[in-house]
């Protein structure tokens, strides 16, 4: 058993892993969801390059097509400040995108008489009465260019489309990193409590009591008035209020599992109580903790999207689809319901797909099934 290449543990784990994949693949729901959440993912991770809006926060403002319907079609006279092509550094286009070395105005109409081009600015007006301006057709500094708002504008003159693409970023990486601070503090937590039991025990779940008969919202909306508004400060305000359930859920693996033979033969080999927890316990409790981990990403949407509605989440310029709700419900009972309900649905649709991941995670690591 010396010349082995592979540990019998290790051969265990990628069976079951191969085993948990097969049962996630026969499952149409779950499947369904891995497409959702894979499209949301690369539309975040591509952002600005795909963007129709490319300027940092898809802000281009032009308030002389507030609230355009879907489809609105529109030329507009660009007047360059620099050279045309404008260079771009990848990575920092990537992340933040890049401002406009042009000035754009939207125009009614545009004709060429002589050697000059006349274009007339569009008002927002049934009978538009727009200044008349010309230009050299020598003169390489300006071009007309036609836009189209696939999903209509703001009451800014935002391009919606824009807005709703770079909110899933906010969106994402919320939960995500929320995620991430309530598996280090949950984990932690949960195994030391478990693990030594005794006091500790006893002080660790009357921590986890307290937390947890505070209502979610109140305690969130509390440690964000401690930290501050702002981005960074919904990351912690949400991951600490969602560690609670991945430490009872750890705790509660744990228990049973210090009971086995492999952590008292670790402990008579004398390996250190660190060791045993982080190497032989916690690999154990991986699928539980990753089907509450789950049901907690759909959660921290949620409360990022109700933090932005009530304007103590992240803060304008910066897009969100709770702050685009916030900005544009007041049209629900007006002409343009959809500026309100499309966002809406972008919430409603990614937090299903997770819920339903988290399902199907729980049937295919069912020992039962």
């Amino acid at each position: 058993m010396f010349f082995t290449k592979k540990r019998p543990k290790e051969i265990e784990y990628s069976s079951v892993n191969q085993e948990v994949w097969k049962k996630l693949k026969k499952n149409k729901m779950a499947m369904f969801s891995l497409f959702i959440i894979g499209f949301f993912s690369l539309v975040a991770i591509l952002g600005y390059t795909i963007t129709p809006d490319q300027t940092p926060f898809a802000n281009e403002q032009h308030l002389e097509i507030t609230t355009k319907k879907p489809g609105f079609n529109i030329d507009f006279l660009r007047v360059y400040e620099g050279e045309r092509k404008q260079k771009k550094n990848f990575f920092k286009h990537l992340a933040f995108g890049t401002k406009n070395n042009f000035s754009s105005q939207p125009i009614y109409k545009y004709w060429t008489k002589g050697d000059s081009l006349y274009v007339e600015f569009y008002t927002g007006e049934k009978n538009n009465k727009g200044e008349i301006h010309s230009f050299k057709t020598a003169n390489k500094n300006y071009e007309i260019k036609n836009k189209t708002f696939w999903l209509g504008t703001d009451r800014y003159g935002r391009d919606l489309l824009s807005q709703l693409m770079i909110g899933t970023r906010v969106s994402l990486s919320v939960g995500f990193i929320s995620i991430i601070i309530s598996l280090i503090i949950g984990l932690s937590l949960g195994a030391i409590a478990a693990y030594f039991g005794k006091w500790v025990d006893n002080l660790i779940m009357w921590l986890i009591n307290v937390v947890w008969s505070i209502p979610t919202i109140l305690l969130v909306i509390a440690i964000t008035f401690a930290l501050g508004k702002g981005f960074w400060q919904v990351f912690v305000a949400v991951g600490l209020t969602m560690w609670v359930d991945v430490a009872r859920v750890v705790r509660g693996q744990i228990l049973s599992l210090k009971e086995k033979e492999f952590v008292e033969a670790g402990k008579a080999l004398g390996f250190r109580n660190s060791r045993i927890i982080i190497k032989h316990i916690l690999p154990n409790v991986v699928g539980a903790a990753t089907v509450i981990t789950a049901s907690n990403f759909a959660t921290a949407i949620l409360q990022e999207a109700g933090l932005s509605f009530l304007g103590i989440g992240v803060q304008p310029p910066m897009p969100s689809w709770g702050t685009m709700i916030k900005e544009n419900y007041g049209y629900i009972i007006l002409d343009s319901p959809y500026m309100a309900i499309i966002p809406g649905l972008a919430i409603m649709l990614l937090v299903l797909a997770f819920i339903l991941l988290g399902s199907g995670l729980r049937q295919a690591m069912d020992v039962k099934e």
